[in-house]
């Protein structure tokens, strides 16, 4: 493409790479682009493949510009159900005193900073095992909260146990036998950790359920976002681990969440999850 390209080179460059959205498209790239050679370079990353939120340098997430870069896993609109239901119960907290919420597999921060934009003075703490990610999402909280390098809670303080009342965790549900069919956007330019969930795609998550009750508080509640077929028995993993699970759906959004919430005092282990309308 000629650096001099107008609006229409653009967006005819990418419906020839097969685009759908191609004057949408055209119209981020040319808001975007500094100069004429970098709008070229745009379209030639897009027509490569590179999803169009790592091109442009950011993504929508709740009415929030939320930076991404290459090589960043990024932020699902269906991910929006499992930040609306995490800034409900922050929101709740907050009338009585500070809400601790911590935002683990964080990749560029995008639900942590929607619950600190909507609840201000959440006390946040995020922390992803990828260096791409964790420099955005500390471009991207800013002075809201700390974003720490890890694999899941390993870099957080122990001072933090017990106090945690909202875990959000955007673990990867993906069985590995089905990486392959994912678009090659996803497949090709984000980190295979980041989508991986190991033979059953419940790997992470897993493990989330078994350290989310050393770091709620009581009445805290963890959230992992799966796919339907995936939540009763995500849910089964949460109650193994004397969290009350229930379901929060948004069939707009094709969002499933699985909330296990550490109770105020002994009670039953099992018990089948109620399921609720996510709340924006």
């Amino acid at each position: 493409m000629p650096s001099s390209a107008s609006r229409s080179d653009v967006v005819a460059a990418l419906r020839a790479a097969g685009c759908v959205f191609a004057e949408e498209e055209a119209e981020l790239i040319l808001d975007g682009a500094s100069s004429p050679d970098e709008v070229a370079a745009m379209v030639g990353r897009r027509g490569a493949g590179w999803p169009l939120e790592q091109v442009v340098g950011w993504a929508r997430f709740r009415g929030l510009r939320v930076l991404v870069g290459p090589g960043v896993f990024v932020p699902r609109r269906r991910t929006e159900a499992m930040a609306a239901e995490a800034v409900a119960l922050a929101r709740r907290v907050s009338g009585r005193r500070t809400p601790v919420v911590l935002d683990l597999c964080c990749g560029a921060g995008a639900v942590g900073l929607a619950v600190a934009t909507d609840v201000p003075g959440t006390d946040l703490w995020a922390v992803d095992v990828e260096p791409a990610a964790v420099a955005c999402a500390r471009r991207n909280v800013g002075d809201r909260g700390r974003v720490l390098r890890g694999d899941l809670d390993a870099p957080l303080p122990p001072a933090l146990r017990g106090r945690v009342d909202v875990l959000v965790a955007n673990v990867p549900y993906v069985p590995t036998g089905e990486i392959a069919l994912l678009p090659a956007e996803a497949r090709l330019h984000e980190p295979r950790i980041t989508l991986d969930g190991g033979a059953d795609g419940l790997a992470v998550l897993s493990r989330v359920a078994a350290l989310a009750p050393r770091w709620l508080a009581p009445g805290g509640s963890v959230l992992c976002e799966t796919s339907a077929r995936q939540a009763d028995e995500a849910a089964r993993r949460f109650a193994r681990h004397g969290l009350r699970p229930r379901f929060v759906t948004d069939e707009d959004l094709g969002a499933t969440v699985v909330v296990g919430t550490r109770q105020s005092a002994p009670g039953p282990r099992s018990g089948y999850p109620s399921r609720d309308t996510a709340t924006s």
